[in-house]
């Protein structure tokens, strides 16, 4: 008789896979948004004010990628224009979906390849940075590239994704066993 740590060996399903996952990319883009709010806490805590002194001398900030995105997507596809509120919740919208999306596929790739999961989804994280943050974003221009941003912006983008990467495989996992 073979002893398992397993409770069940189930047989693999893509389908199934993606759909733990598109769950697991929901919360972890959720996990996500909650892990870079604390980074901004507490590196505005940190910089004595700085931040006001910039926005007091009229430097300005850079828009978030997915708010770019979602504005060229309105343009391209509808030809809108979209105010400050509809940029918001446009950004909000691609950052699940885009979050959902990559959800499924780790959730599928899980499902086909067990070593894609190794290190609790910490791998998948770093290479969704790298990946989406440091190389697709920069060449479509939806962001600057990699080398006018501080080191403190990509050690900051990394810990979100490796966020995103942890949280991606718990939920993935939980889930998972109830399908």
């Amino acid at each position: 008789m073979e002893y398992s740590w397993r409770k069940s060996r189930r047989k693999p399903s893509v389908w199934k896979g993606a759909a733990a996952g598109v769950v697991g990319g929901l919360v972890a883009s959720w996990a996500m948004n909650e892990f870079s709010s604390l980074i901004k806490t507490v590196a505005e805590s940190g910089s004595n004010g700085q931040k006001q002194k910039a926005k007091k001398s009229g430097e300005q900030r850079e828009e978030d990628p997915t708010i770019t995105t979602a504005e060229k997507i309105s343009e391209t596809v509808g030809d809108i224009k979209l105010n400050k509120e509809q940029k918001q919740k446009g950004g909000t919208v691609v950052h699940y979906a885009f979050g959902a999306l990559m959800g499924a596929v780790y959730g599928a790739a899980a499902e086909v390849a067990p070593p894609v999961k190794s290190l609790a989804g910490l791998p998948y994280g770093a290479a969704l940075f790298v990946g989406a943050d440091e190389i697709v974003l920069p060449v479509l221009g939806l962001s600057k590239k990699p080398t006018e941003y501080p080191l403190s912006k990509h050690l900051s983008g990394l810990g979100q994704h490796l966020v995103y990467g942890a949280t991606v495989e718990l939920v993935r996992r939980g889930m998972r066993e109830r399908l």
